[in-house]
């Protein structure tokens, strides 16, 4: 089934002043070529402060760009998910591997958001996990929760511990990891989280649940929150996820990546999630069952 299509709008800011429409979106958008996006051009779907764009155009800061892109097919999902709490306030549910939390990259009507809001209207999430990675997403209900949550998230008043079947086995029972993060270039996405000597900084506590033919299972505990940060700081210590399309063994992205970042092919669980009730103070400890790569494991 068509979606309902969708207007991308962005704001040109001082970088992009002077260049051209064409040039500002084959570069900031490198998934379509110049010549897809000269197609889009010709066929009316691109707008500069409401007037369509042939594509030579200059572009001034501040004006507003807008993509109207026609409905499209969206590759199928896992449509469904499992409650674990809901009160007036707080919804958390355990999202499968393979349905995106929000809409982005080709995805606007099979997500997690839209799944979740077709029952609660008024919630939305208090953090994403990426398309690939199961479990704990939360969501809150009212803006009261909303803006206590996000205050908090990345502070140890939150506990957030994932499992993780990373490549090799681990020589260490606990890795302490603080690995700075940041966007790095990429011939193929333009620009990536990965990990960076000047970027931000970051910390994972990664336990060695079992080892088994050539891998090593994790549990991790995070203490920021960073981007891919679970994917970045195990490959950063030699032990990038089983089946990870985008992380090499330095935490750094592959250049000739084996798929598309989204496709997944690894397994990162949102196991645990332990916070105080941003309403009544009581404390909230709610658990994802592993999914069926990890059954076997303790």
């Amino acid at each position: 089934m068509l979606n309902q299509g969708y207007a991308y709008t962005t704001i040109i800011g001082r970088k992009d002043q002077g260049r051209s429409v064409l040039d500002h979106l084959a570069s900031a958008y490198p998934h379509s070529s110049r010549e897809e996006w000269q197609h889009n051009l010709s066929h009316g779907e691109v707008m500069v402060n409401g007037v369509i764009a042939q594509g030579g155009e200059s572009l001034c800061s501040g004006q507003a760009l807008v993509w109207n892109r026609p409905p499209w097919m969206e590759p199928d999902v896992p449509q469904q998910f499992e409650v674990l709490f809901e009160d007036a306030h707080l919804l958390a549910v355990s999202k499968p591997s393979g349905l995106p939390t929000l809409p982005g990259g080709g995805f606007l009507e099979n997500t997690l958001l839209r799944l979740v809001q077709r029952q609660s209207p008024s919630a939305n999430p208090v953090h994403r996990l990426g398309r690939a990675t199961s479990g704990i997403v939360l969501f809150a209900k009212t803006a009261e929760a909303a803006s206590k949550l996000v205050t908090g998230w990345n502070t140890p008043r939150v506990q957030k511990i994932y499992r993780a079947l990373a490549q090799g086995v681990a020589e260490r029972d606990e890795y302490e990891i603080m690995t700075p993060i940041g966007l790095v270039p990429h011939p193929r996405l333009g620009s990536v989280w990965a990990a960076h000597v000047r970027g931000k900084a970051s910390k994972s506590v990664a336990k060695v649940v079992s080892r088994d033919a050539g891998t090593t299972t994790f549990v991790v505990s995070l203490y920021s929150g960073r981007p891919h940060q679970i994917r970045i700081h195990l490959a950063s210590i030699g032990h990038p996820l089983v089946g990870d399309p985008l992380y090499g063994a330095t935490g750094l992205p592959l250049e000739d990546l084996p798929g598309l970042p989204g496709e997944g092919g690894y397994l990162l669980h949102a196991q645990y999630l332990k916070f105080h009730h941003p309403i009544t103070g009581e404390p909230i400890e709610l658990e994802a069952a592993l999914p069926s790569g990890f059954a076997s494991q303790p």
